[in-house]
């Protein structure tokens, strides 16, 4: 048996991974930024979008919606390619690690019977407010239309300012300053 049979080999799949954030990397810390970790590759998968400024950041919501559709191709096709590469002394991949926010790559898991472990980094807030959209989205708080505030008035002694709409109403504390 060979060495790279026996070693382990995880491919990790941070959000985002494509192209436009490799590209961003290697101008910032040059082409040989990874000299010195034998044993580390960077690929990159195509994310389908249009060429857009590449000192700008990528416009979020429209990466969230087009990477599960466009990225999952090229990553099984990574994979794929991983997997053939025993004989340049490549490893085949023994698991997946992937941000939560890339969770197609559960199907390319799937697909190739490969373990996978998704992460999930946001913040604790950000991870209830998660947890309870569709109860914002059901009681009408969510997704935020143009607010047209009817009233704004200070209350009490923590400063609170209650901002009130026909759309949304919002409830913004303020610990009093000492």
């Amino acid at each position: 048996m060979s060495e790279a049979s026996n070693k382990p080999h995880a491919l990790c799949i941070p959000y985002p991974s494509q192209d436009f954030n490799r590209n961003r990397l290697i101008r910032a810390r040059g082409p040989d930024a990874l000299d010195g970790f034998p044993d580390f590759r960077f690929y990159s998968v195509p994310d389908g979008l249009a060429v857009s400024d590449p000192d700008a950041t990528q416009d979020t919501p429209t990466l969230c919606k087009y990477a599960p559709i466009n990225c999952f191709a090229p990553l099984c096709d990574l994979i794929s390619t991983l997997n053939d590469s025993f004989a340049l002394g490549v490893p085949p991949v023994t698991c997946i690690v992937s941000d939560g926010v890339m969770s197609f790559t559960l199907k390319a898991a799937q697909q190739f019977g490969i373990p996978e472990v998704l992460l999930w980094t946001t913040s604790a807030c950000g991870l209830l407010a998660y947890m309870h959209y569709s109860q914002l989205v059901e009681r009408g708080y969510a997704p935020l239309q143009a607010l047209l505030f009817d009233t704004a008035s200070i209350v009490g002694s923590n400063r609170a300012l209650k901002l009130e709409s026909s759309k949304a109403k919002a409830v913004i504390l303020h610990e009093a300053v000492k």
